[in-house]
């Protein structure tokens, strides 16, 4: 059964969540710095919906990565000392899964927005 008051507990503990994040990863700020930037270009150019949506699916799944990411560094953190030869690995592959998702979310804005903006110099 639903229970209004259990939805607002897990909402509250989501946000706090979010807020432990955004304080203590300048990645997750510059991401969403960035994320807003995408949105002002796709209100300015009035981009198509199906363009919007790809764009909003592909700036999530960067800021989910980049939040696992982080809850993946605490928990390796956290075993550092008994299994401290994987910790690096562990880190930097998480940081590379990162960084594919933001390279190929570039590369989609920039496939996107080119027309858009080359018509703006035509």
């Amino acid at each position: 059964m639903f229970r209004l008051s259990q939805f607002f507990k897990s909402l509250n503990y989501a946000l706090k969540g979010f807020v432990v994040v955004w304080r203590e990863e300048q990645s997750f700020r510059v991401q969403i710095f960035a994320a807003l930037v995408v949105f002002i270009l796709a209100i300015f150019f009035q981009i198509k919906i199906w363009e919007l949506l790809v764009l909003i699916l592909i700036s999530t799944a960067v800021l989910v990565l980049e939040v696992l990411n982080s809850i993946l560094e605490r928990i390796v953190d956290a075993m550092k000392p008994r299994i401290n030869i994987f910790v690096e690995a562990i880190k930097d592959m998480m940081a590379a899964a990162v960084l594919l998702a933001s390279l190929s979310s570039v590369i989609i804005g920039l496939m996107i927005f080119a027309p858009y903006i080359r018509n703006l110099f035509l």
